[in-house]
């Protein structure tokens, strides 16, 4: 975010705006935290992870008099446009401000990669990136003593980042919210793996998966995957949950350039006098979309990635 924040303050400044920070999102906008921001406040700050304006829930804005104190704040300041960097939530939020009259130009940012219209979102890119240099040290030491690892990474909803760091890391099983999964053919895949001469296994697992039979696990998935995994073949069996490690340390080449990209491009439109758009990149090209049929639409994961990883595995 940090990337989008240096891109939208200087590039404001630049067409002769006065940019000002808003810390802890809409709660800080409700309660008056904000300021002006200057150039050199954006120095040194692209290559940390996080947030310089720091995050925060508001159950506050969830009413309408919240968003209607959220509008008046800004009225009061002066402020006539608003950037909001974030994702489905902080977007519906953005959404009742501009019914509220107020400009917003929204920037998709969440490593889930679950927003639509964008083919990435700010942050997915650093994740995976993330899982994968953590798969890369939890394989060294499966290979060394002859352990299946279950290794769970967030998704509640969307399997982008076990898909994409399963495929990238080379996960004997991806189990994705997307496709419900058969305990019994995870155990059957690692078991056809050994069999081929395979002394080590890695099952990727996204926190939203679901069984065939329509259940979510009473425990974390990993857990109760890796003890079915352990009692069913009599392998080794470990689990590793990643949490929130997913979620931090310095952003990829790729997303800084996305950020910088989108963040641009919304001053662009703010200077252009539009609100009510949410920005994204697809095939490259960034484009703006009306908000409210951003909202509307739901993502598809592309399955291609999970037939081509179960192809793999199956080799």
């Amino acid at each position: 975010m940090n990337a989008a924040i240096r891109t939208v303050v200087r590039s404001a400044l630049h067409y002769g705006m006065e940019p000002w920070a808003i810390s802890r999102g809409y709660h800080g906008l409700i309660n008056g935290d904000m300021e002006p921001i200057k150039s050199r406040d954006m120095s040194g700050i692209i290559q940390r992870g996080g947030t310089i304006l720091k995050s925060a829930r508001s159950d506050q804005f969830r009413t309408p008099e919240g968003q209607a104190k959220a509008a008046a704040m800004l009225d009061e300041k002066g402020i006539d446009s608003l950037v909001v960097i974030g994702g489905d939530g902080s977007f519906k939020g953005a959404l009742h401000l501009e019914k509220l009259g107020i400009n917003v130009i929204c920037i998709p940012a969440t490593i889930d990669n679950d927003i639509a219209c964008t083919d990435y979102s700010i942050g997915f890119d650093t994740a995976v990136n993330n899982v994968i240099d953590s798969v890369n040290k939890i394989r060294d030491t499966a290979s060394s003593h002859d352990r299946v690892y279950v290794v769970e990474v967030m998704g509640r909803d969307s399997g982008y980042i076990a898909l994409y760091s399963g495929l990238a890391g080379g996960a004997d099983v991806i189990l994705i919210p997307e496709v419900p999964y058969d305990v019994e053919e995870v155990c059957k895949q690692i078991e056809w793996a050994n069999g081929q001469g395979k002394t080590y296994n890695i099952v990727m697992v996204a926190e939203g998966v679901k069984s065939v039979s329509g259940k979510s696990p009473e425990e974390s998935p990993s857990m109760e995957i890796g003890h079915y995994i352990q009692e069913k073949t009599g392998y080794d069996t470990r689990i590793t949950i990643l949490g929130h490690i997913q979620r931090g340390g310095a952003p990829t080449v790729r997303d800084r350039l996305l950020a910088s990209r989108l963040a641009y491009q919304a001053i662009e439109l703010i200077n252009q006098g539009k609100s009510g758009k949410m920005l994204g990149e697809v095939d490259q090209v960034v484009k703006a979309f009306d908000l409210s049929y951003a909202l509307a639409q739901e993502k598809q994961l592309n399955l291609d990635y999970y037939h081509l990883s179960k192809i793999l595995a199956s080799i």
